[in-house]
């Protein structure tokens, strides 16, 4: 837990403001939470908990999201983040960098079950502001560090002027007596500048799973921007029916012929945590990215892509780096997923598609 701080004549100094009105007022006088210090002399690391402000969800399914914003004078680069949760009390947790929140309110529900709630509805981000996800958390997964020299530009010198913790509240049982939460993530930053900066690219799916069956959701999309990528780490997301996800590199030869290299594959039912890559080569313009997800609808019913534990999810978080220029201006990539959407679809450009069953796909 973090203790709470008084203001010091370090106040400007620190990586983030808390917003706290419906007037956007930063607050100046209710202290800052702070793990450790920060010497900007130095170029040391500080560390910055972005908490839930004690709440006690009321409604299963919910997903709340509350806001901070970034100190507006200064440039930081994220450099790690430390859940601070367990899978008993969350199903997940969204870390947002926006131009604007999506509203001014300290928390509001911003998943898609408002009808049942009395919290104000809004995304996380505002609706023509900014959006992308730097950071995700799910099933007790552990620190994430970035590579030396890597960071998330946020700040003075960046379109990210607020975060977002969005955290979806699967359960509510243990909220009844009227407990509180504070799941968040601690910050790790540094104000010194770096060259090398973090990106985060979401592949995901939507789409419907027939009764009794195993489906194959798949996603791909084509880098047209003219920019270098070091791929680094790579996370996966699926809800209880989720099998195995994988993403891939897919380059055409000299021949013409697309060669499929992978990236990433994991049981998406283990600590859904960001690990290494498995190929570290550069993705340039011109090379598609490409995941599936592997989903075995073992219900009486067809299961659809929504946002609880009655749907099922398909996601592939894939995290890179720049080191000349800004990250991709391409935050998503998104198909309609089964049954409109496969990889062997004439219109996807495709082709040399590993063989499905004699695979590890």
């Amino acid at each position: 837990m973090a203790r709470k701080m008084g203001i010091s004549a370090a106040l400007w100094y620190i990586l983030l403001v808390n917003l706290i009105s419906v007037y956007g007022l930063v607050d100046q006088g209710q202290g800052m939470y702070r793990k450790n210090s920060y010497d900007s002399a130095t170029g040391s690391t500080g560390s910055f908990p972005f908490l839930m402000p004690m709440v006690s969800p009321k409604t299963p399914d919910l997903y709340l999201c509350t806001p901070i914003k970034v100190d507006p004078t200064t440039t930081y680069y994220i450099v790690g983040f430390n859940p601070n949760a367990t899978m008993n009390t969350a199903h997940h947790m969204l870390l947002y960098g926006c131009g604007e929140p999506g509203t001014t309110k300290s928390t509001w529900n911003c998943g898609e079950m408002a009808q049942a709630t009395a919290e104000e509805k809004a995304s996380p981000c505002g609706p023509r502001s900014h959006s992308q996800i730097l950071y995700a958390w799910a099933r007790d997964a552990q620190k994430v560090i970035l590579p030396a020299g890597v960071g998330f530009k946020v700040g003075k010198d960046s379109p990210t002027k607020y975060l977002v913790l969005q955290v979806h509240y699967a359960h509510i049982d243990r909220f009844k007596d009227g407990s509180t939460d504070d799941s968040g993530v601690f910050l790790d930053y540094t104000e010194k500048p770096l060259q090398k900066l973090a990106g985060t690219l979401l592949l995901g799916t939507d789409g419907i799973i027939p009764a009794q069956q195993t489906e194959h959701m798949e996603s791909a999309c084509e880098i047209t921007e003219n920019k270098v990528l070091i791929p680094f780490a790579y996370r996966v997301h699926t809800h209880e029916m989720g099998k195995v996800v994988a993403g891939y590199r897919v380059r055409s030869n000299s021949e013409g012929i697309q060669e499929w290299v992978q990236l990433g594959k994991r049981d998406p039912l283990t600590p859904q945590m960001f690990y290494n890559v498995t190929n570290t080569e550069p993705i340039l313009s011109g090379d598609q990215l490409a995941i599936r997800c592997t989903i075995k609808n073992t219900r009486h019913r067809i299961t659809k892509i929504g946002p609880t534990n009655e749907d099922e999810m398909c996601n592939f978080y894939l995290m890179y780096y720049v080191e000349h220029g800004d990250t991709l201006d391409m935050k998503y990539c998104f198909s309609q997923g089964p049954p409109y959407f496969y990889w062997s679809n004439p219109d996807t450009g495709l082709h040399n598609i590993p063989n499905i069953e004699a695979s590890t796909l």
